[in-house]
């Protein structure tokens, strides 16, 4: 039987403070929802991502250390969501009391472990890093951009990097969303990314923008940090890097470049909601 409450949590990602970094909700499922139900929730709940637990070890949430995630936007399932999995992390280990330090997620992107350490929560993520491209010139006019230092395409998360001159461009970008989504690309783009070097304490600074998935601008994106940590690392010859994504709301991360090419992502959360969903 489908059930009929579920526990919904709000948390903000990748933040310290109330009401910054990225907010998610996270649903803790007995069983798994149909997709169309899972997508209608997300809409309900109108932020950049909504995650959905559901143990796959045929035991209750509290006792389990093994799951099925998986994240919708308003409009769309995506693969991969850093901010959503780090708040479902911090539900697990801070309000449903896990007696395991360590979790692991089965999603569309593989395999994903968190575990609690001294910094925060620790995510474990594939790395995607980017490929020089020619420069999709129409998408960079609607985007503002007629200067830059470099342009690369991670080709599996889909998502392009612009490395732009200066953090200041970064922060000023105003990017026209609508001619974004009508500009002509030879690739397959559902996500840009602007980075510069950052000011101190910031080794890399960012901005990401997907219209095309109904998030004109994310807050925070941990997805976003798999292309920009190999970026970066061979950029500024580091291993491990602090990055801050310059939305109007605002993140920080610590993150590093494994020796087996995948990426640490470091966050704090706040929870700032809890409560029942009824079906």
């Amino acid at each position: 039987m489908v059930d009929k409450k579920i526990p919904i949590y709000i948390v903000d990602a990748f933040t310290d403070e109330k009401f910054k970094g990225n907010p998610a909700a996270v649903c803790l499922l007995n069983q798994r929802l149909d997709e169309g139900v899972m997508q209608k929730i997300a809409a309900e709940m109108n932020l950049s991502e909504t995650a959905f637990l559901t143990s796959i070890e045929g035991k209750p949430i509290s006792e389990s250390k093994n799951f099925s995630l998986r994240w919708f936007t308003p409009k769309v399932e995506v693969p991969l969501c850093g901010h959503a999995t780090l708040a479902t992390s911090a539900i697990l280990f801070n309000e449903v009391g896990l007696s395991s330090e360590e979790v692991s997620y089965e999603t569309k992107s593989g395999t994903l472990t968190a575990k609690k350490v001294e910094e925060g929560i620790l995510l474990n993520f594939p790395s995607n890093e980017p490929e020089p491209i020619d420069p999709p010139m129409e998408l960079l006019k609607a985007m503002g951009i007629s200067e830059f230092e470099d342009v690369a395409l991670a080709k599996n998360a889909k998502k392009l990097l612009v490395h732009l001159k200066n953090e200041e461009t970064v922060r000023n970008l105003q990017p026209n969303f609508e001619k974004m989504m009508r500009a002509t690309t030879k690739e397959n783009i559902i996500g840009v990314i602007a980075t510069s070097e950052g000011s101190p304490p910031y080794d890399f600074v960012s901005r990401f923008f997907a219209p095309w998935v109904g998030i004109n601008e994310d807050p925070v994106t941990g997805a976003a940090h798999t292309v920009l940590t190999p970026y970066w690392s061979k950029m500024l010859n580091k291993q491990k890097m602090t990055a801050y994504q310059a939305s109007e709301r605002g993140g920080k991360l610590i993150v590093s470049l494994d020796p087996d090419n995948r990426v640490d992502l470091i966050g704090d959360v706040v929870i700032v909601s809890k409560g029942e969903l009824y079906l």
